[in-house]
């Protein structure tokens, strides 16, 4: 599969390396706040791979799509699996949940992004990493900044100067 890569060595594809990636969660149908906790259970029992940190919960208004609020969040984990594998992992995870895409930007039981791999850059059919657009919404970064706020996204900025560009965008911390 073509990987377009920009001045970084290749990440070790399932050996012994760990990656730090960080993955977006994010639900607007059913209870939203009680898919995502489930789903960071099942992230943190991911082979290989280990949940370093999360975010607290967010509500958001949906961007580019109808529908209820999102809620969404931010976890960190530490993986050995390469950035494709983790994509299915995630995408498993996803129909566990009931996850359907009749339609672009359609509201969604669980919506699982790998946002970053490492300090990968990645362009395939299937995966493009950074997650196109995390640098232009509030309901990423936010969470993104709570547990990470001296990350840079390759090719875009540290989280934090990119945070202030979306100051506008509306993202209300829930109470835990």
């Amino acid at each position: 599969m073509p990987s377009e890569r920009a001045g970084v060595a290749p990440p070790d594809q399932g050996g012994d390396t760990e990656i730090v990636a960080y993955i977006g969660l994010g639900a607007n149908l059913g209870d939203a706040c009680v898919t995502l906790r489930a789903a960071l259970a099942e992230l943190s029992g991911l082979p290989r791979s280990r949940l370093l940190r999360s975010s607290a919960l967010y509500r958001s208004a949906p961007v580019d799509a109808g529908g209820p609020d999102f809620v969404n969040a931010v976890a960190e984990f530490g993986t050995r699996l390469d950035a494709q594998e983790l994509l299915q992992q995630l995408q498993a995870i996803e129909a566990r949940h009931g996850r359907v895409r009749p339609y672009r930007h359609a509201p969604r039981t669980l919506d699982l992004d790998l946002l970053l791999y490492g300090d990968a850059v990645l362009r395939t059919p299937t995966l493009t990493v950074p997650h196109p657009r995390l640098h232009e919404r509030a309901f990423v970064l936010r969470p993104l900044a709570e547990i990470a706020p001296k990350l840079r996204i390759p090719g875009h900025g540290s989280v934090t100067d990119l945070l202030a560009g979306v100051a506008h965008q509306r993202v209300d911390r829930l109470q835990a």
